[in-house]
């Protein structure tokens, strides 16, 4: 097990491969393990480097409201890579993590060579039930705990895909959601998801993003279609795929057109073939 230390907390990390980095962010609701497709795949041509984000163990569950925030996990990031003497990856992030790559990319142009933002901007789009949402499974997490919370979070609208497309897949993925921290999940919902900023208000940011950027969304990942929409008309190096009756963890639910994709792109990108509109 590798630990290192950022920001006062401890972070548990794993790196498989050699070759140029390749980071992978997971979303609220994955850890480290969610891209277990994606390790046994590319790390045949890459060093890939997971992390589970502060809240989900084996890394620290700080007890502390402030110590949870998208700029928080910026950073957390950014030591890691620090810590790792990695100067330059691309940087993968799907939902939470895509933000954290989005938000890395825009903050840290310098150490990416490219960007892939999956399932990103929930909460961009009808705002007022998004929070709802989220106070509603904080309360839960809080009186029940994450078991009983990881019984309907993972059967929800954009979750239900997977388990219809890969039943035992998405059994492996609920049983992982069990074994998170319900106090750092609540943390989590709280201090990140509540607090980041909307897509929409990123716009002046992505404009100046030049970093080659691959957006992918599922075609039934509602609150992320509109977002994806709008990073690749803002974005001027941005692409735009989209995963037919996919929903939210298209990592998961579709692991081969998911690398297939991300293997060109990243291709095109090493190749100088990736375009910016002019």
């Amino acid at each position: 097990m590798s630990i290192v230390t950022v920001n006062g907390v401890k972070l548990f990390y794993e790196v498989t491969g050699d070759g140029f980095p390749l980071v992978f962010s997971h979303e609220f609701a994955g850890d480290y393990r969610s891209w277990a497709p994606q390790i046994s795949f590319f790390s045949r041509f890459y060093q890939v480097i997971v992390y589970n984000n502060r809240g989900y163990p084996p890394s620290d569950i700080p007890t502390n409201p402030e110590a949870y925030s998208q700029d928080i996990l910026i950073d957390d990031l950014h030591q890691l890579l620090t810590h790792l003497n990695i100067a330059k990856a691309h940087i993968v992030g799907l939902s939470m993590g895509g933000n954290v790559a989005l938000n890395f990319g825009i903050k840290y142009p310098e150490m990416c060579s490219s960007l892939v933002v999956a399932g990103c901007g929930s909460g961009s789009t009808n705002r007022e039930e998004f929070e709802q949402n989220i106070r509603l499974v904080v309360e839960r997490l809080e009186k029940e705990g994450m078991k009983n919370v990881a019984e309907f979070y993972s059967v929800g609208r954009t979750r239900i895909q997977f388990k219809r497309k890969d039943p035992r897949g998405w059994v492996n993925f609920k049983d992982q959601l069990a074994e998170h921290s319900a106090i750092g999940s609540a943390l989590t919902l709280r201090g990140v998801q509540l607090s980041r900023p909307s897509i929409f208000k990123l716009e002046d940011q992505l404009r100046r993003l030049l970093v080659p950027t691959l957006v992918l969304v599922g075609d039934e990942d509602e609150p992320c279609i509109e977002p994806a929409i709008f990073m690749k008309s803002h974005i001027p190096s941005a692409g735009l795929a989209v995963f037919p009756q996919s929903g939210h963890t298209i990592n998961l639910e579709e692991p081969v057109l998911f690398n297939r994709v991300v293997l060109d792109f990243l291709t095109a990108v090493e190749r100088e073939k990736w375009a910016k509109r002019d």
